[in-house]
């Protein structure tokens, strides 16, 4: 699925081929894989049984590039966890991980196996790029060895890191990336010393990759797109989706539409196949969007009246400040810290028994790792009792005429969010003006279930877990 054509660049989901057709254009795939998973066990298994675990998902990975290479994609993303899955210990996965050398050493393993000892799976990635003339992005697990002269060397004597490989059109590793973000179940892993911001040029732009959890954060993500000025973010993932505002097809078109870069995004699920066409250079293009500034016009009005009518709700442990919306019309103000959302609004009809509430968070999310959100939403309410509102609901029967969001947000990381019944997006149906507002476009097609300005203050997260350790 794509994001509105009006707010380019582009995200891409599934199996996606992608193409150089100009100069300035390219074709890409991205592979939405239903991983073959070995059985989950707290021991490890022998290293043949590992490997042919891998070579079954790796059969079908090759499927894919073939038929994606056939199609003239020049390059294709593997989704994270695609070659082995996520059942593991620490203990449990080594037998999964290969050492990975860093790309400075110019190696093709497809023609050179041998050269750092036996490496079967970044070798057949390798062959699966040289002898399909694509890129090959995939996911899979580093080792590297360490010992006491490093005081941060884990008791087993190794590093374990989740990892992006990316392998050019002759085999070469070009690129390695070690996840930084580490979601809390992803105890098989270390943490990387530092942040990575990996890049690597094409003949059809600049790339960067980094992983999953990583797209919530400061470092690597947006240090990619805002210092290392890449065209185009490689994404491999295994992602959760969670409604309201965090459903994959939501929040990462609305990242790509935010930060106005290329996102291609492969996904463990079920496998599909769509196309679409990218610039390859989107900073240059005429159709780029221009900056917003994102506060400008929430902070040029005064509150609208009744701003003290509000009630708290809970989203995923977060306590929001919530207004419901009584009326066909109206206008709207809620605040909660230093952020007030403002919405104006006209739904077709107005049914008794459904309830939609504006919303404001502003506050530090999560439990292991803590981060700024500050969040200005329009959402529907799974019920007609106001203790249900924040909680997730896909269904909606209630069209809006019109509608207009906006919020005092402290950050120019702002990312616009329209979901649909159906949990659909809503592709060139809603605009973000200059001015920071949100809002529809000649009406809404299609019953909603939010509208969404999600924000993120970087500065304001506490530390990375390994800055507490240290």
């Amino acid at each position: 699925m794509l994001p509105s054509q009006a707010l380019l660049p582009a995200v891409v989901f599934a199996l996606t081929a992608l193409r150089a057709l100009a100069s300035d254009t390219f074709l890409a795939a991205v592979y939405e894989h239903a991983v073959i998973l070995p059985p989950a066990t707290q021991e490890p298994v022998p290293p043949r049984d590992a490997l042919a675990l891998m070579n079954k998902n790796m059969d079908v990975l090759e499927g894919a590039i073939k038929e994606a290479a056939q199609q003239g994609a020049h390059i294709i993303v593997t989704p994270e966890d695609g070659i082995y899955g996520w059942q593991f210990t620490r203990e449990s996965i080594y037998p999964y991980l290969e050492d990975i050398p860093d790309p400075v050493v110019n190696w093709i393993p497809c023609t050179d196996p041998s050269r750092f000892g036996p490496r079967p799976v970044q070798e057949r990635l390798s062959c699966m790029a040289r002898n399909n003339s694509i890129y090959v992005v995939a996911n899979i697990g580093d080792k590297k060895p360490c010992d006491s002269s490093d005081p941060s060397c884990p008791r087993d004597g190794r590093y374990q890191y989740n990892t992006d490989v990316v392998f050019d059109t002759q085999g070469k590793l070009v690129a390695r990336y070690h996840k930084y973000n580490l979601f809390r179940s992803e105890t098989q892993f270390d943490y990387p010393k530092e942040p990575e911001a990996v890049t690597f040029e094409t003949p059809f732009g600049k790339f960067g990759i980094f992983t999953c959890f990583d797209i919530l954060f400061y470092e690597p993500a947006v240090v990619l797109v805002s210092k290392m000025q890449v065209d185009t973010v490689l994404f491999p993932t295994a992602w959760m989706n969670v409604l309201p505002f965090l459903t994959a097809i939501e929040f990462h078109s609305a990242w790509a539409m935010g930060m106005r870069v290329n996102l291609l995004l492969a996904n463990t699920h079920n496998t599909t196949k769509a196309m679409t066409e990218l610039s390859a250079h989107p900073r240059l293009s005429p159709t780029y969007p221009p900056a917003i500034n994102w506060s400008l016009y929430a902070t040029s009005i005064k509150k609208f009246p009744g701003e003290n009518d509000t009630f708290s709700g809970t989203v995923r442990k977060d306590i929001f400040t919530f207004r419901e919306l009584r009326h066909k019309d109206g206008n709207y103000t809620v605040c909660q810290g230093d952020l007030c959302c403002h919405l104006v609004y006209q739904m077709s009809n107005k049914t008794r028994d459904e309830i939609y509430v504006l919303g404001a968070f502003d506050g530090l999310h999560g439990s292991l790792i803590k981060y700024h959100w500050q969040i200005c939403t329009l959402l529907k309410c799974p019920s007609t009792s106001l203790s249900t509102c924040g909680q997730p609901v896909e269904t909606a029967q209630t069209k809006f005429e019109m509608f207009s969001l906006s919020g005092t947000f402290g950050t120019s990381y702002v990312f616009p969010e329209v979901l649909y019944s159906g949990v659909q997006l809503a592709p060139g149906e809603f605009e973000v003006l200059r001015d920071g507002r949100l809002k529809s476009k000649n009406g809404m097609s299609k019953p909603l279930i939010t509208a969404t300005l999600f924000g993120r203050l970087y500065e304001k997260d506490q530390p990375h877990p390994l800055r507490i350790s240290l």
